[in-house]
């Protein structure tokens, strides 16, 4: 073996090693916040705290209307916190549907060292709180790009009324193989988010919202999601959007009203 293919060869050993170590940067981007950072809308909402266990406290944030239909749990994206997160409650609030939006871990004032299979413990804590004091019948879970994995899996171990899906990857790894298609990742990886497994098991109606122009997750995502069970599964086509802006398209707004009425 000659010297240049000795260096390609601890080159690329270094990359993986390096990959393995950083994942966690390239897949979350969280915005932090303070523990006595104070939150401010115009909407009347409520702080809350789910104390999971010992160091583990997940925040989340309570958008209130005056005779809610049901509840939205929101599962926000890879990135900031529900601080900004929070503006999206309003899509759902002119519905007579009250919001909860909660950080996972590392999250805005959320703590905790990350895993997946503690994140999801949290969202299932999270959950079940909730139930607690909303029937699961009116209980409708929402997730937005990575928090589509958060939400299949919440909606396929309970029985919510519907679960949507904004902007879902079919298979996380795939995700993570487009941008690094030279790294073994499927090893690698320590996020897995089956959404493609998980969703053979939701047992409510399923809504899929995509735009047609996402580069980051193409629409052909969540048609293999809808191929999986075409007739639990309705797939919402929104012409033009792309990743972050289906909220900018009075078509997301129509569907939304069309399903929380319905």
């Amino acid at each position: 073996m000659n010297t240049t293919w000795l260096y390609i060869i601890i080159g690329y050993v270094a990359l993986v090693v390096i990959v393995y170590l950083v994942q966690e940067f390239f897949i979350f981007k969280p915005e932090k916040l303070k523990a006595d950072f104070r939150y401010k809308y115009d909407a009347p909402f409520e702080e809350l705290f789910f104390d999971v266990e010992p160091g583990v406290r997940i925040n989340g944030l309570h958008f209130k209307t005056e005779k809610p239909l049901g509840l939205i749990l929101y599962f926000h994206g890879n990135s900031r916190s529900i601080k900004g997160w929070a503006r999206y409650a309003k899509d759902f609030s002119r519905y007579n549907y009250d919001v909860v939006l909660v950080d996972y871990r590392g999250f805005g004032k959320s703590t905790g060292k990350r895993s997946e299979h503690d994140m999801l413990k949290d969202m299932q804590f999270v959950y079940d709180t909730l139930a607690a004091e909303y029937t699961e019948h009116h209980i409708i879970v929402y997730g937005r790009s990575l928090g589509s994995g958060f939400a299949a899996k919440i909606a396929s171990d309970n029985k919510p009324r519907y679960l949507i899906l904004d902007a879902p990857y079919f298979n996380f790894t795939k995700v993570i193989e487009r941008f690094l298609p030279i790294l073994p990742i499927r090893f690698l990886l320590r996020y897995h988010l089956r959404t493609d497994k998980w969703i053979r098991h939701v047992n409510c109606h399923t809504y899929i919202l995509h735009g047609t122009k996402d580069w980051l997750i193409p629409i052909s995502n969540s048609e293999k999601l809808q191929a999986i069970s075409p007739n639990k599964i309705t797939l919402i086509r929104i012409e033009g959007g792309g990743h972050n802006n289906l909220p900018t398209f009075n078509e997301y707004h129509n569907f939304i009203r069309a399903i929380l009425e319905y």
